[in-house]
């Protein structure tokens, strides 16, 4: 049977079960689009290419599979890069296929050409130009087999026009055909014995034990064993800002988010351990504060499948790589036996910090704005059950990990390692596809929400009901947060104005239902009315505090011994930075 490039492309993508695209068509991939008519794959139009693959990413993280994103050649291409590169960082299954000009003009500066495959080297797990039709199907399968093995990561296949309109034999790949394509590709997903055998003497032996669990395991799907070894050996847990949701907060033993803005009995518990069982997480900078003094009585138990992240920043005692699921299984079975010492003087400690330094903020004024961690709360205690939280990147995503409650794994869903503003609108609309069982709320800063916002279109035309609560206070908040704290308050640059856009016309004009919320005792009803909306999306525009600072605070470059706590609670004898 012989079918077209483009054909084979959208049959390809039908085999390996591919739900729905997010793209948006363009002369280069136009034939692709033509196959799309006839097949059962669900195609959603976004209304900027960057938007696409944000939605890819909140489709993978949400339901494990990769997203899928495809968009025409040139600056197509190139507005495809950020999303590719938070992937990337963050580790999110993802296939990015755009359009090439034809084979003939490459390197001609042809319109709407751009070296896509150059560009993105540096941000996707591997990448491809297409330069032969019958190899669309086998091409196709080493994508997704990359993108969702080993560590997990975007992968991009560039397509020529004339390829996609050339014809070819149709060929279905064998497994094993995949596989010999991929010689140099092996990840190793069993830990070595002797070392998983060294951890377990470890952890059993150690007086004041952290597990630091990263995002390795909601990829890995190891939030079942994480678990069990916490509860085997009683060990605490702190949550990475992209591992959130992997170990419940509502647990005993579970101590919320570390890092530059966690908490600070998670922060503490990290430097004050004598081991830390760092499971599928890279000792990122904003945990670690300044490494030379990050943790530094801990042994390091590492558990990565990367191997290159062993060592990278911080030399393991015990370096494991391996697949975190199957080396914690392994090492729970190894702990069978093995003695435990005594660990109640370090249970004891960390539940005077936790008695001592909760999370903190002042009531409002009355008549004053309204504080955005209190609008957290409301929505969190709102929230119908497992409702999926989204957030953009700034002072919202860190009060938003901080004040809601974890307690299942794939509920939470943000821009970690590249820190993306703009992330959030379109990520929550993947999700919400992924999971259209699922409440959907995105909570976004009014700095990020006006980057990406056009989206809502998408969510209105499509018939996705995502939620939007933007904490509105009119800044950049983090940046002002910085400038207020390390530039003498010499604000450069960060205002924004409340009313300019009027969020709530700019809503209604997408087809949202929109809100506008500045009295506190309206926070629970227009919440509990947005929550009631399931045939549209929801925003509501809660004007915040531009005051509300977040804290803990670990400044850059600082050791995390200096964390600053909320002014209103007294360091207690640990070094604060004032």
């Amino acid at each position: 049977m012989k079918l077209t490039g483009a054909q084979a492309l959208i049959k390809s993508l039908e085999m390996e079960s591919v739900e729905v695209i997010f793209g948006l068509p363009g002369g280069a991939i136009l034939p692709a689009y033509d196959p799309l008519l006839d097949s059962p794959i669900r195609h959603i139009l976004v209304r900027h290419e960057q938007g696409a693959g944000h939605m890819a990413e909140g489709y993978a993280h949400v339901t494990g599979r990769p997203g899928v994103a495809m968009v025409t050649s040139g600056p197509a291409a190139t507005n495809m890069v950020t999303p590719l590169c938070d992937a990337y960082m963050d580790s999110v299954p993802m296939v990015a296929i755009t359009g090439q000009v034809s084979r003939p003009a490459i390197g001609t500066d042809g319109f709407q050409e751009c070296d896509t495959v150059g560009i993105t080297r540096s941000v996707t797990k591997h990448n491809e130009l297409v330069m032969d039709a019958a190899d669309i199907p086998l091409l196709v399968r080493q994508a997704f087999r990359l993108a969702t093995t080993g560590r997990p990561g975007p992968v991009l296949l560039d397509l020529p026009k004339d390829v996609l309109q050339a014809e070819a034999d149709w060929a279905w790949p064998t497994d094993g055909e995949v596989t010999a394509s991929l010689p140099g590709y092996r990840p190793t997903t069993k830990g070595h014995p002797r070392m998983i055998k060294e951890a377990a003497r470890l952890i059993s032996g150690a007086r004041r034990p952290v597990i630091y669990a990263g995002g390795g395991i909601l990829k890995s799907r190891a939030a079942e064993a994480l678990r069990q070894l916490a509860e085997r050996t009683g060990t605490p847990v702190v949550t990475t800002l992209t591992a959130r949701g992997a170990f419940p907060d509502d647990h005993p033993l579970g101590l919320g988010m570390p890092g530059m803005h966690g908490n600070y009995t998670a922060i503490t518990a990290m430097q004050q351990a004598d081991l830390l069982i760092a499971l599928g997480a890279r000792f990122d900078d904003r945990v670690t504060g300044r490494v030379s003094s990050f943790a530094p009585e801990a042994k390091i138990v590492h558990v990565d499948i990367d191997p290159a992240e062993l060592g990278k920043i911080r030399r393991p005692d015990v370096p494991i790589v391996g697949d975190c699921r199957l080396v914690i299984s392994e090492i729970v079975r190894a702990l069978a036996g093995m003695e435990q010492v005594d660990r109640s003087e370090w249970r004891s400690r960390i539940s005077g910090w936790q008695e001592r330094f909760p999370l903190h903020y002042d009531p409002p004024d009355p008549g004053g704005p309204l504080k955005p961690q209190y609008v957290m709360e409301v929505l969190r205690d709102s929230a119908p059950e497992g409702t999926v939280l989204v957030s953009g990147v700034g002072q919202h995503q860190m009060w938003a990990s901080q004040y809601w409650r974890f307690t299942e794994p794939y509920t939470w869903v943000s821009s970690g390692g590249l820190g993306t503003m703009g992330f959030s609108v379109p990520a929550a609309i993947g999700a919400k596809v992924g999971r259209p069982d699922r409440t959907v709320w995105a909570v976004d800063g009014d700095g990020c929400f006006q980057m990406t916002a056009q989206e809502l279109v998408t969510a209105s035309s499509e018939r996705i009901p995502v939620k939007v609560a933007i904490l509105n206070n009119a800044y950049l908040g983090m940046v002002r947060q910085w400038q207020e704290m390390f530039y003498e308050e010499r604000y450069s640059e960060v205002y924004l104005s409340p009313d300019l856009p009027d969020y709530v016309k700019w809503a209604e004009a997408m087809g949202c239902v929109a809100f506008r919320v500045e009295d506190p005792d309206e926070v629970q009803p227009i919440i509990e009315k947005a929550n009631a909306i399931d045939d549209r999306p929801v925003v509501i525009d809660f004007r915040t505090d531009a005051q509300e600072k977040v804290f803990p605070m670990v400044p850059a470059g600082y050791s995390n011994d200096d964390v600053v706590v909320h002014p209103s609670q007294k360091p207690g004898g640990e070094k604060v930075v004032q």
